[in-house]
């Protein structure tokens, strides 16, 4: 019964590897709890102070009941280690979570799905190809992140857009919004993606959390998508994991003089898939997609007729930003027509004018 998996669960001091040694032992959390002290102590690896607090079953089943009726209020639900509705995928990695809480789409769960992950504080650059991926990958695959900022929020933003599907992992509760940035983020995910947590309701955000949040991350996923990070960072670690449960991982490759970028170059150094559209994610998973008619058409890489003006000085104009002065000199166009053509190419969503007048194709 998912009280008993939640009873045990809630033990102070057992910890994760406890739970599972304890239930490997006596063949369920039921069982645990109805052993004795002795018996328990028994079990190789567990210590006198990580079974302290099972001599009162009875109170970690009241307080396992309580969390499923705040579950119930909350229009959350929970799923243990046995049921039916559990990952397979999660399953096989070493340290399952023994339960899962969850918030929104169940039928996500049963979806195919791929990671992405990368840096907080990524750059204009990550953020635009995170979320170009993510509407591409989305209508096809379920998106999973960890809702942090950067790159996870443009990630679960994405698949929202597209209307795809998207699960949140959080190293919190589910009634604890972190980052409170992400207020409205999660509320769309709770509503039309997936909120999924192994902590109980109320569960602050602390340090430790959220690298046991990545295990989830990469074992609910055919793959990791690592989109910018530096060489040590979350994102890596989530990386490593997938690789270590035997799911793929790719890699979006950056500038060359960016840190941000050094963590996704060293995976690829070290053998990830490099990823330049989604096409390349779908072909090392094997996805099958339907080809809509923009896909299948025709070599027109615009939809509306342009200037032939436009149209070459847009071939002088870089995803890196060069400022309006460089473009200009460049095309060999006065300022005034340069200017107007800008102004026709960034209407159109072709080029992006950022600050201090630089200048950058989208």
């Amino acid at each position: 019964m998912v009280v008993d998996w939640i009873s045990l669960s809630l033990a102070p001091g057992l910890g994760l590897a406890g739970f599972w040694r304890l239930v490997e032992y006596f063949g369920s959390p039921e069982r645990v709890l109805a052993a004795s002290h002795s018996e328990r102590l028994k079990v190789q690896g567990i210590q006198p102070r990580q079974v302290a607090y099972l001599a009162s079953p009875s109170e970690l089943r009241e307080r396992a009941k309580r969390e499923l009726d705040f579950l119930r209020q909350r229009k959350c639900l929970a799923l243990d280690y046995t049921d039916i509705s559990y990952p397979e995928l999660l399953r096989q990695i070493p340290d399952p979570p023994p339960v899962l809480y969850l918030r929104g789409q169940k039928e996500l769960l049963s979806s195919a799905s791929v990671a992405i992950v990368g840096s907080r504080a990524a750059t204009a650059y990550g953020r635009r190809t995170c979320r170009s991926l993510a509407t591409e990958i989305a209508p096809f695959l379920t998106i999973v992140s960890g809702m942090a900022l950067g790159i996870d929020t443009e990630a679960h933003a994405g698949a929202l857009a597209v209307g795809g599907g998207t699960i949140a992992v959080l190293g919190t509760g589910l009634d604890v919004v972190y980052p409170e940035q992400n207020r409205r983020l999660f509320e769309q995910i709770g509503e039309r993606g997936l909120l999924i947590s192994e902590y109980p309701l109320g569960t602050s955000p602390e340090g430790f959390r959220f690298p046991a949040r990545n295990r989830i991350i990469a074992g609910l996923c055919l793959g990791v998508l690592v989109v910018e990070a530096a060489r040590k960072s979350g994102s890596l670690i989530t990386a490593q994991m997938a690789l270590d449960n035997g799911r793929e991982v790719f890699a979006v490759p950056g500038q060359i003089d960016s840190f941000k970028s050094e963590g996704t170059h060293w995976l690829l150094k070290q053998g990830a898939k490099l990823v330049q559209s989604a096409q390349d994610v779908f072909d090392e998973l094997r996805i099958e997609r339907q080809e809509s008619d923009t896909d299948r058409g025709s070599d027109e890489q615009f939809p509306l007729p342009m200037e032939p003006d436009a149209l070459q000085l847009l071939s002088y104009i870089e995803p890196y930003p060069r400022s309006r002065e460089q473009i200009g000199v460049a095309a060999g166009l006065p300022p005034a027509r340069l200017s107007q053509l800008l102004l026709l190419l960034e209407l159109d969503g072709l080029v992006e004018i950022l600050p201090g007048d630089a200048i950058r194709k989208l």
